[in-house]
C-alpha cells in the first residue's frame, strides 16, 4: 500500500499481519480520494475500523486538520502505530483502541464534531453498518456532524445499503469491482443544496 497524494505521496504503508483485516484498496482510496478532495483541507476526519490507517494517513497528507483513526484490532493497531512513527506524524491526530460505537460516544461526551465519517467495516459484519449509521442518524447522533457534512461507507457491491438511516440519506453510490462506496448526508442538507439527485458529494 502507498500513499496517493499530498505531503506523503508515495510513501508505502505496512498493512496489518494476518487475514482478518481487509485494507481499502489504493485503487478505491484514490477513487474515494478524488470525490471528497474539496472537502478535506482543513476537514475533521474520522476513519472507524481503521485497519492500516491508510485511510486516515491519506487525510492527513491531503491537509486534514485533524483525524481520528479508530481500531481496537491489536495487529491493525500495531499497523497503524508503525505507519504513523514512519511517517513522524506526532500531531493532527488521535488513535482510538475501541469499538467505533465506543469512539462516536467519546466524540459526544467531548463534545468533537466532524466533516467527513468513513466507516469500513468487515464486510460480514452487517449489524456494525447498522448501528453505526442508526447512531449517525439519530437525533443523539446527528451532534457528531459539522454542517454539511458527509458520511462515507465501502461495502459490497452487490448489498445495497439503506437509502436512509434516520435523517441521513444515500445521495450517491460508487461501484469499483467487489467493493462500492456509499455517501450519506443530513437530508436537511441535501435539501438545501440539490443534492438530492444523487449527482454530488
Amino acid at each position: 500500500m502507498r500513499i496517493i497524494a499530498g505531503k506523503y505521496r508515495s510513501r508505502l504503508l505496512e498493512a496489518p499481519r494476518g487475514m482478518t483485516t481487509r485494507p481499502t484498496s489504493d485503487r478505491l482510496r484514490e477513487t474515494l480520494f478524488n470525490v471528497i478532495a474539496p472537502r478535506i483541507e482543513g476537514a475533521r476526519f474520522v476513519d472507524l475500523f481503521a485497519g492500516s490507517g491508510a485511510v486516515g494517513i491519506e487525510a492527513i497528507s491531503r491537509g486534514a486538520n485533524f483525524v481520528w483513526m479508530v481500531e481496537n484490532a491489536q495487529p491493525a493497531l500495531r499497523a497503524i502505530r508503525e505507519n504513523l512513527t514512519s511517517l513522524k506524524i506526532a500531531a493532527g491526530c488521535r488513535v482510538e483502541e475501541r469499538s467505533a460505537m465506543g469512539a462516536l460516544e467519546g466524540m459526544l461526551k467531548r463534545g468533537e464534531k466532524a466533516n467527513i465519517i468513513f466507516l469500513d467495516p468487515p464486510y460480514e459484519s452487517a449489524e456494525e453498518y447498522v448501528r453505526v449509521l442508526g447512531l449517525l442518524g439519530s437525533e443523539r447522533g446527528l451532534a457528531l456532524l459539522e454542517e454539511d457534512a458527509r458520511v462515507i461507507v465501502e461495502h459490497r457491491a452487490k448489498e445495497a445499503l439503506e437509502k436512509s438511516y434516520g435523517a441521513l440519506e444515500q445521495i450517491r453510490r460508487l461501484k469499483q469491482g467487489d467493493a462500492a462506496l456509499s455517501f450519506y448526508a443530513v437530508r436537511s442538507a441535501v435539501s438545501s443544496s440539490g443534492d438530492a439527485s444523487g449527482s454530488g458529494v
